[in-house]
């Protein structure tokens, strides 16, 4: 036989497999899974160093799934829908970290919801991936609060309330990059994630995954079924390393027509190319953007893309002061006052 050919490497000389984690102990078929593989498979091609990441999650399905990738990484699995607490804290102690944050629609459309607008108004530096099913299908497929009002479960009947859009929320909340994708659609999901990973901010992407045990029919618009046959592609996207397109300092774009190209660069100096794909919507509009998810929801269409993006705005450790240097890395003498430096500062507030 002949000899097997070398595995492909990346930048740093790894191979895929050197991005994976443990096995999945999901049900077979979950979408979840599926969006484990899109986050190796895009670490894997932008060449990240491994060790400096970090993965965050707090309970559930989805909070599960940072098991199963980036088994190099740092990684913290917290509370209920505390994880942005626990990113909060991360970010500001080491700047150098890249935080990936995974959660659900329950833990973060319910009891993390506090939690989840705040981290949009602090604007803390992270991915933050919402791995949404509308049901909560670790404790047996209760309706969730982005479950379809008028849905109707076996074991729970109908749900007679509304459904929160984690998206609208997020750019109320003052989220500055927000985007929404299906777990079926790998090359979307893949080239949103390296946009929000170039994003100096709090990235939110939104993604359906379907839960194939509990919220799978064709009749819920968390489906697998649903998603294939009504997904609307608002831009053909592409993510453009720097270079490959002239370098400038601002972005200063016209409104363009149909089947025209934007350009709109990340914090890193990269550019996302977005191509109108059949339907006008400008992602720096965040008046557009609402109203294009308001009337998404009132006409039950299923919307994906880059739906907001705004130039970035300071993040909470430029609003907090903070020397560049990662806390984490600074010695005890930088980081604890004398005694002298505490009595002077006594003084001015005798």
């Amino acid at each position: 036989m002949p000899p097997k050919a070398p595995a492909k490497t990346n930048a740093l000389g790894l191979t895929r497999e050197d991005y994976k984690g443990t096995k999945s102990t999901l049900c077979p078929g979950c979408g979840h899974d599926s969006i484990s593989n899109q986050i190796i498979s895009t670490t894997y091609d932008m060449g990240l160093d491994q060790h400096k990441l970090i993965k965050l999650s707090g309970i559930g399905c989805s909070s599960k799934t940072p098991a199963y990738f980036l088994g190099r990484a740092h990684a913290f699995n917290s509370v209920h829908g505390r994880m942005p607490s626990v990113a909060t804290g991360a970010t500001l102690a080491n700047r150098d970290l890249i935080a990936i944050g995974v959660s659900g629609d329950g833990d973060s459309g319910s009891i993390g919801m506090g939690q989840f607008k705040h981290v949009m108004r602090r604007n803390v530096p992270m991915v933050y991936i919402i791995e949404n099913n509308g049901v909560y299908g670790l404790t047996k497929g209760q309706f969730s609060a982005t479950s379809d009002a008028g849905q109707t479960l076996r074991y729970y009947g109908k749900n007679e309330l509304p459904a929160i859009d984690l998206c609208m929320e997020a750019i109320m909340g003052g989220a500055t990059f927000v985007a929404r994708s299906f777990s079926g659609n790998s090359k979307q999901v893949q080239t949103l994630l390296r946009a929000a990973l170039a994003h100096k901010g709090t990235a939110v992407v939104d993604i359906i995954s379907p839960c194939v045990t509990f919220n799978n029919t064709p009749t819920s618009n968390k489906s697998y079924d649903y998603g294939k046959a009504n997904e609307i592609p608002l831009h053909e996207i592409e993510l453009i390393p720097e270079g490959w397109v002239p370098d400038r300092e601002e972005i200063a774009i016209e409104d363009y027509p149909e089947g025209e190209v934007i350009s709109v660069r990340m914090h890193d100096g990269s550019f996302v190319r977005l191509k109108q794909a059949g339907r006008d919507h400008d992602p720096r509009s965040r008046i557009g953007a609402l109203t294009l998810l308001e009337n998404a929801q009132m006409e039950q269409l299923f919307i994906t893309g880059l739906l907001y993006y705004e130039e970035p705005r300071p993040t909470l450790a430029d609003t907090l002061r903070l020397v560049e240097a990662p806390l984490a890395h600074l010695p005890e003498e930088k980081l604890r006052p004398s005694k002298e430096t505490l009595a002077n500062l006594m003084t001015e507030f005798m």
